[in-house]
Parts: structure tokens; C-alpha cells; sequence
């Protein structure tokens, strides 16, 4: 990576640990409060745990990370020889993340630029990768901004969830509600639209829904060059299929990254979650 300009985002880009160590990419942690108890993602707590608790409908909520922490993690970068950091996040719609990190670039030791990416999970982590992309060929700070803003513009992220109650209780439904209500038999897809979780269509069936999930992806990606994330929680089988057909229908595919969702955005959509972002290149 350059070392001219350091690429930070959070724990919610989900990106994986060897395209972070390859290209010199720092995350900061959200947090995950299960209970009396404050742990942080990626660490100190596994999905498989929060998947547990949430089916014995435990308490469960999420808290963004601390300037003080956004602090930190500026200085140590700023002292290992970086003069400018680009700190790319989740919603601002969905979260407090990027108003903590605008608190911590104020008093930074180097110019810190923080962008509100409007993404989350992959599609956040796409611009990521293409900030770091374009900081290791030289890019100033401006530039590689520029680059993960391009890259946001065209990114998409559609998904499924099992049910609507984890997106209600943590008042991240949005307008999804008012459409889907509370109708049992309504399987719901999702779209992340201006930094939003916004409904889609209604579909009847779990099968239907992912084969619907399926077809949007495919006729999203076209056949120009496009990276593609399958994500899901508890649902490792469902989520390795619908990459396969996707791999056979998609002729631009370059990277197709299968991973399971983090305990921040698993804590507001629950198990069952399967979500496909394209993100154009």
C-alpha cells in the first residue's frame, strides 16, 4: 500500500483477511451488546453465537465505535508514516459510525477525509478495496475519495430476510414496513436505496424469493467486468448455491466473494439473511 495514503473502514464491510492484510486496509469495530455485555465484532463475538441468542429472542442491539477509538486507530496509522487517511463507512442512515469518525478527524495528525459510502456489508467493502486500489498507485487523498465514490455510485446491494422482525425492533425498516406490514405469508426482499433498507417486491414463498434474489442480481450485473458478494447469516448452503448459479449466469463475473454476515448486521436482519451486492468495476 502506499504510504502516502492509509485506507480506513469498520467491521460492517465485512471484507475478507486477506484482501485487507494484501492491501493494507484498517477496520474499526462496531458493537454488539448481547445482554449486559459489550462485545466487539470480529473479535469477541461469533455469528453463531448471535445467531443463537437471537432465536432465544435474547436482547440484542448494536453501538457504533467511539471517537476516542477512531482517534486511536488515526494516531497509530498517522505515526506509521501515512500523511493522509481516507476513513470510509457504513450508512450514516443506519448508523452513528461516520459521525464518530467526523468527531476524530478534527484532531488528527494528518488530513483525514471521512465519507458517508451510503453501503454496507460488501458493498461498502467494494469502494474499499478500490480506495486501496487507487491509493497503491499513487493516488492522493482527493483521489482515492474519488475512487470509492465511483465505485459506491454503481454498487447495488439487494436482499433477503426471513422475516421482518429483527429489521423492526432495531427501527431500521424504514418504509419496508409501511409496504410489507406484518403479513406472515409476505417473504420480503430488500434494496439498499440513498443509504436506506427499502422494500423491493413482495414474494410469497422462501424459494420463490431466492429465486427472485437470483434474477435481479443476474440482470443487475449484466455482462460488463462486475464484482459480486452472496452474503448471508446461518444459511451456508442456501448462500453457496446462489453463488453458483450466479457464477454460471453472470459473463463478467471477475470475483465472486461468498462470506458470512457479521454480527452487527446480522443482529438487524437474523438468521436466514441471504443478500447479493454488484458492484460494477
Amino acid at each position: 500500500m502506499s504510504r502516502h495514503v492509509a485506507i480506513v473502514t469498520d467491521s460492517t464491510a465485512y471484507l475478507p483477511a486477506r484482501a485487507m492484510e494484501r492491501h493494507g486496509i484498517t477496520a474499526v469495530p462496531l458493537t454488539v451488546v448481547l445482554g449486559d455485555r459489550a462485545l466487539e465484532e470480529g473479535t469477541e463475538i461469533s455469528t453463531r453465537s448471535l445467531a443463537q441468542a437471537l432465536q432465544k429472542r435474547r436482547s440484542v442491539t448494536t453501538s457504533r465505535p467511539g471517537p476516542e477509538l477512531f482517534a486511536e486507530t488515526y494516531r497509530r496509522i498517522a505515526e506509521s508514516g501515512a500523511e493522509g487517511i481516507v476513513s470510509l463507512h457504513l450508512s450514516a442512515e443506519l448508523s452513528g459510525t461516520h459521525d464518530a469518525a467526523v468527531v476524530a478527524a478534527r484532531d488528527a495528525a494528518v488530513p483525514v477525509r471521512v465519507v458517508d459510502t451510503g453501503m454496507i456489508a460488501m458493498a461498502l467493502g467494494f469502494c474499499a478495496l478500490a480506495a486501496a486500489e487507487a491509493a497503491e498507485a499513487g493516488a492522493t487523498v482527493d483521489e482515492a475519495v474519488a475512487a470509492a465514490e465511483k465505485r459506491a455510485a454503481g454498487t447495488s446491494a439487494y436482499f433477503y430476510v426471513d422475516t421482518l422482525d429483527y429489521l423492526r425492533r432495531g427501527g431500521r425498516i424504514g418504509a419496508a414496513q409501511a409496504l410489507f406490514g406484518s403479513a406472515l405469508a409476505v417473504k420480503p426482499l430488500l434494496q439498499l436505496q440513498d443509504g436506506r433498507i427499502e422494500p423491493l417486491e413482495k414474494v410469497r414463498t422462501a424459494s420463490r424469493a431466492i429465486a427472485r434474489l437470483e434474477e435481479i442480481g443476474a440482470d443487475r450485473a449484466g455482462s460488463a467486468p462486475v464484482d459480486i458478494a452472496v452474503h448471508h447469516l446461518a444459511a451456508p448452503d442456501r448462500a453457496s448455491a446462489l453463488a453458483d448459479r450466479l457464477r454460471d449466469r453472470v459473463p463478467g463475473l471477475a470475483d465472486l466473494h461468498v462470506s458470512e454476515v457479521g454480527a452487527v448486521i446480522g443482529a438487524h436482519t437474523g438468521p436466514g439473511l441471504l443478500g447479493v451486492v454488484v458492484s460494477p468495476r
